[in-house]
This record gives structure tokens, C-alpha cells and sequence, in this order.
């Protein structure tokens, strides 16, 4: 994918959600298949040394809800978190790495059909975040786009 919809994407969080800024939120790489969204550890430690909770729960927060923002290519949509779960399974000790599989194609066209039908659509994603090759948390997230 482009750099320039990448750091315009990037730029776009910073200046819409200031807490990006503050974790040091990056986006790494997006395309056909999946988005990379990266945070460093130093601004998101707890008291142990590993990614504070909050931070990961922000982060993959951030991931999904940059996913649909550049899926529904829509910059005067609003988009907002519905619910969400999130499973941490193991510690994270270096940099937050957050990863969104881009939704299956059935899933998409629904969702912006709807969205172009009524003005407000939802769609479930699912983010993990990775590090040491392994799964360390899980997250799904029910976001809602509204016109």
C-alpha cells in the first residue's frame, strides 16, 4: 500500500485520538491482507517492565478501528467501538505489535452496502498482538461506522 495513506493515516490518529501520540503509535505496514500497527514499549510499560494492559487494550482498539477506517475509505464516516473482549495470554516485553487480518470479502460488501443503504453499519474484527512469534493477546472488537 502506499506510504502516503499510510503516514496520512497515521497523521489522521494523532491528531483525532492525542493518546496515539503519547504511545508513540505507528503504523508499520497494510495490505490485501492484513494492517500493522506498532506502539513502543518504553511509553507503555506497567510497574514489570512488559506492556501496561491498557496500553495493549488501546492498541488493538486503535488497529481495528484503523482497519475499518481504511476499508471504508469514507473520511467524513464516523467510527466508534461497539463492544469488545480481549484475552491477554502472556506478557509482552518489547515492542507492542498489533495485527488486523483484513475482514473476508462477503463480510466487507455486506457491511458497506449497509453502510451505504442507512448511513450506519457494523463489523466484527478480530486483532492480535504479537511478539516473540508468539500470540500474546487476543481482541475482538464490534465497530460501528456512522455517516
Amino acid at each position: 500500500m502506499n506510504d502516503d495513506l499510510l503516514r496520512d493515516t497515521e497523521r489522521f490518529l494523532h491528531e483525532q485520538i492525542p493518546l496515539t501520540q503519547a504511545m508513540g503509535v505507528k503504523i508499520e505496514s497494510y495490505d490485501d491482507t492484513q494492517l500493522v500497527v506498532t506502539a513502543p514499549l518504553e511509553p507503555n510499560h506497567n510497574h514489570l517492565g512488559t506492556a501496561f494492559g491498557g496500553s495493549l487494550s488501546a492498541l488493538t482498539t486503535l488497529t481495528g478501528y484503523a482497519m475499518l477506517w481504511l476499508q471504508l475509505g469514507d473520511r467524513n464516516a464516523h467510527i466508534v467501538i461497539r463492544e469488545s473482549n480481549i484475552r491477554y495470554k502472556r506478557p509482552v516485553g518489547g515492542m507492542l505489535r498489533a495485527v488486523c487480518m483484513r475482514p473476508d470479502e462477503a463480510a466487507l460488501a455486506a457491511f458497506k452496502s449497509v453502510f451505504q443503504s442507512t448511513g450506519k453499519a457494523h463489523l466484527k474484527l478480530q486483532v492480535q498482538v504479537i511478539h516473540a512469534e508468539q500470540v500474546c493477546v487476543l481482541f475482538e472488537g464490534d465497530f460501528v461506522a456512522l455517516r
